[in-house]
């Protein structure tokens, strides 16, 4: 029923190397995704523009059918490729995602019947911890790119939306670490402390 799509298509122009492949802990960050998240789906695809440097991992590549577009693009190829009805979106840089929100989200759009499951946080919605319903969102996705809005939420609007409130996103997530991504290698360190803590 559901597929993750781990989205690893960024420049990472601030950490000046491809972000999923730095190591954390010992593994590739994207490694550690896969880890927490991939249990959860019956596919795993990783949206990148560099197919062979994620070969290692096994799973199935899609690149950009549309380059240049950012992530939403990325998003666009994974819910084209995507086998099954639901897809699970999450960026790559994201270690501590929260299978446990997933899980809620899953259920949520099930029993909602929305098209888009979406955590609200205090920085606002967030588009890579979302469950989204490939045959309604898909059309809407291509068009936004069409239209030349390449925004992440900037869509959301055209199809049946539900916010998940922060309220019971602090319920899964109540260190707020789930939504904590990597950009530069200052925060890839500040990442891998707080990791050796949790394992401690």
């Amino acid at each position: 029923m559901l597929t993750l799509a781990i989205l690893a298509g960024g420049k990472s122009d601030r950490m000046g190397q491809d972000k999923a492949l730095m190591s954390l802990l010992g593994r590739p960050l994207i490694q550690h995704v896969i880890e927490r998240l991939g249990s959860l789906a019956d596919e795993i695809i990783i949206s990148t523009n560099s197919p062979a440097d994620y070969a290692f991992l096994g799973l199935s590549l899609v690149e950009d059918f549309q380059f240049g577009k950012g992530p939403l693009a990325g998003l666009n190829a994974s819910l084209i490729m995507a086998k099954y009805p639901f897809v699970a979106a999450v960026a790559c840089d994201m270690p501590f995602a929260s299978r446990s929100l997933f899980e809620y989200e899953l259920d949520f759009i099930v029993k909602t019947e929305a098209d888009v499951a979406i955590p609200v946080t205090e920085s606002g919605l967030e588009p890579l911890h979302a469950i989204y319903q490939r045959e309604t969102c898909l059309p809407a996705v291509q068009t936004a790119l069409d239209g030349g809005s390449y925004k992440l939420i900037d869509w959301l609007s055209k199809v049946n939306t539900r916010m998940i409130p922060h309220e019971v996103v602090l319920q899964f997530d109540p260190s707020g670490l789930a939504f904590r991504n990597i950009n530069t290698p200052e925060e890839l360190m500040l990442t891998e402390n707080l990791a050796r803590s949790k394992e401690e």
